[in-house]
């Protein structure tokens, strides 16, 4: 596995965290190889914790050491890029529910996996911004993992300015799902953790599924596809069991 990915397998939780703790970034090979942890995960886990070791969440795509200048053909450096996209289709597509707990600096590709996490915690003293406008680069790599996931003025507001936003401004932009006081984040994460996997398997998969695939349907086909979920996840034998 990667050398800047720490990875713990808890009982029926598979803690990722981020580790180039020398800048905070996430290069490319990093992120390829996070793609194959969550396209794995519902294999050996219920759900997923993702965090970095700090202080920044993340503080945007970095190339990895070593690797050749990108080349000045168009067509050629597409392929580049595949790992930061890789990533975002890895985020939407992982079976089991990403949980992200965002502390400091969240920038660039952070906020793009920020905002792809099934439920996300940030501390209340996190902030986000999208900078790479302000480095002469078109930021259109993180809006295509914001396009749902935000309203358009925000993304456009952010991509544009390139300014910080505090946490509390994200919470009601759509990046993220809680803010918590700096000292009460562990416990509020390790809390909700407990109350997710103690949620029956097939409903914790047949949320995420439902939500990955009906926004791409007509009305009809979003109401025949629930039907068809909540008649088999509901009859599965998982569901039959007390809750503790």
């Amino acid at each position: 596995m990667h050398p800047h990915l720490l990875i713990e397998a808890q009982d029926r939780l598979l803690r990722i965290t981020l580790n180039r703790t020398e800048d905070n970034g996430v290069s490319d090979s990093m992120a390829s190889a996070l793609s194959q942890l969550l396209l794995t995960a519902h294999e050996r886990a219920d759900a997923v914790l993702l965090r970095s070791a700090g202080p920044d969440f993340c503080t945007g795509r970095v190339r990895d050491a070593g690797t050749t200048p990108p080349t000045a053909e168009a067509y050629l450096r597409r392929d580049e890029y595949d790992g930061i996209f890789g990533s975002y289709q890895a985020m939407r597509g992982a079976k089991v529910p990403i949980v992200g707990v965002i502390e400091g600096r969240c920038m660039g590709f952070g906020a793009a996996i920020a905002a792809l996490c099934d439920v996300s915690f940030a501390a209340d003293s996190a902030r986000f911004n999208i900078p790479e406008i302000g480095h002469n680069v078109m930021p259109t790599m993180v809006m295509s993992a914001l396009y749902d996931r935000m309203n358009r003025n925000a993304v456009l507001w952010m991509a544009y300015s390139a300014d910080f936003i505090a946490a509390e401004r994200a919470l009601a932009y759509g990046l993220v799902s809680q803010v918590v006081p700096a000292a009460q984040l562990d416990a509020e994460v390790e809390r909700f953790l407990g109350l997710l996997l103690s949620r029956p398997r097939p409903a914790l998969l047949g949320l995420k599924e439902y939500l990955r695939v009906a926004p791409r349907m007509d009305e009809q086909g979003a109401i025949d596809y629930a039907r068809s979920l909540h008649s088999m996840v509901n009859t599965a034998s998982a569901m039959k069991k007390k809750a503790h």
